[in-house]
């Protein structure tokens, strides 16, 4: 195999990859005795007929096709070995000499990995989010675990109430006439929710268990079928149960059923201490992710197309294999959503491009700053995936042993996000400093 290698504008390149006519000759009689065997020929018994005179009758490249198929992949990859570019997108191949007797020679177009420059990534000034923990906040945490632990109750001596859920069953008619999608039985209604017609769930209010209500309402003008916009329209009604949600009382045995504390003065406590370490995590996260951005919008790289459509297409194979594991195909989820591959491709580019553009960023700093990643700190964060995956920490080891080199970059990576983050220079928000 010979490789010439010619550079092109915008961080592309050309490998033009010749190989040798005796390998191409070899795939072609390879491809033959893969495929004699279903071969008819006239005057032959069937899988007898020799390669040439098939080639006579069928032409001299009948089995070309899948010879240079067999050849391209192995090729490829040896010119990557030999090429001393960084590779970052699938290739575009194109078939430049392919006969019988003469060499193969081909062509790959591909993106090479742009360079970085780095602009400011020291010293960034960055909004500090406020952490302090009010008195709402801890009622609010309260409030939400008061809802966890809630039950619903069977209302029988009053009338339905904003809150309530009602089951009923309901019949929709315009002029006397039923529509679809007009009706249900045992339907579950939580009265105020704001999900059936304006007006609808008010007409409710003060019902009871075996009650029947006529409903009027209108269809709004804008409603998302057209047949029924603005129409009126009468539904019959039957109640069949009201319920409602009893919340425990803000008592000691709430903190007792809740905590592990004896009483809600101690559990307002340890829930301050609490959200105190939630927001100061994630004033700290939105810190990193602030001074992130900012250096990645300073430094200055010319990102190729290839290079986005690959990582956009690895992002969409990302997201078909997450649908999988919800029981769901790409075809089903085309068939819901009305997209297809290409438009999904096209809207998840501008974030292929964006994560990109920070992880080249983060890889340069970590390359000017010589950040160093250790034997130990790779084995320290395979063992922690390992964990994570219920795996013994020596399997996982031996199993990403070629994949050594990738996590030293995100551990690298990730280092010098420490490093912006902790230069960065936090200033308060105009409402704190006031």
């Amino acid at each position: 195999m010979s490789l010439q290698v010619e550079t092109l504008e915008k961080n592309m390149a050309k490998l033009t990859i010749e190989v040798a006519d005796t390998l191409l000759e070899k795939a072609m009689q390879n491809v033959y005795n893969r495929n004699k065997g279903r071969i008819n020929l006239p005057g032959f018994r069937k899988g007898k007929a020799p390669r040439k005179m098939i080639e006579r009758v069928y032409g001299a490249g009948v089995f070309l096709e899948d010879a240079i198929n067999s050849l391209l992949p192995d090729a490829y990859r040896d010119a990557l070995k030999e090429c001393e570019l960084e590779i970052v997108s699938q290739p575009k191949i194109d078939i430049v000499q392919a006969e019988p007797g003469k060499p193969l020679i081909f062509t790959a177009e591909v993106a090479t990995r742009p360079d970085v420059e780095l602009g400011q990534y020291k010293g960034l000034e960055v909004t500090r989010q406020d952490t302090t923990v009010t008195d709402e906040d801890i009622e609010a945490e309260i409030r939400a675990e008061q809802e966890k632990n809630s039950r619903v109750v069977t209302v029988e001596d009053r009338g339905a109430e904003n809150n309530d859920t009602v089951t009923l069953d309901y019949a929709g008619t315009i002029d006397g006439v039923a529509f679809d999608g007009g009706s249900a039985t045992d339907h579950r209604l939580t009265l105020g929710s704001g999900s059936f017609i304006p007006g609808f769930e008010e007409q409710l209010i003060g019902a009871k268990a075996g009650d029947h209500v006529d409903v009027r309402v209108s269809f709004p003008e804008d409603y998302h079928a057209s047949e029924l916009a603005g129409k009126e329209a009468v539904f019959a009604c039957d109640i069949k149960k009201v319920e409602t949600k009893e919340l425990p009382e803000l008592d000691d045995e709430f903190a007792q059923d809740v905590s592990d504390f004896d009483t809600m003065d101690e559990y307002r406590k340890d829930l301050k201490l609490t959200l105190k370490i939630r927001k100061e995590n994630a004033a700290k996260e939105a810190l990193e992710n602030a001074a992130v951005e900012k250096a990645v919008e300073n430094a200055t790289i010319e990102i190729p197309e290839a290079m986005i459509q690959s990582h956009a297409e690895n992002m969409l194979d990302d997201y078909a294999r997450n649908l999988q594991m919800q029981g769901m195909n790409m075809e089903q989820y085309f068939q819901y959503t009305g997209q297809n591959a290409q438009t999904m491709i096209e809207n998840m580019k501008p974030a292929a491009a964006q994560q990109i553009r920070t992880r080249l960023t983060l890889e340069k700093i970590a390359e000017v700053e010589n950040i160093e990643v250790t034997d130990e700190e790779i084995d320290e964060e395979l063992d922690k995936t390992a964990k994570a995956y219920n795996m013994a920490p020596e399997t996982f080891r031996e199993r990403m042993q070629d994949r050594r080199d990738d996590v030293k970059k995100d551990i690298a990576v990730q280092k010098a996000i420490t490093l912006i983050a902790e230069a960065a220079v936090p200033v308060d928000a105009p409402e704190q400093a006031e």
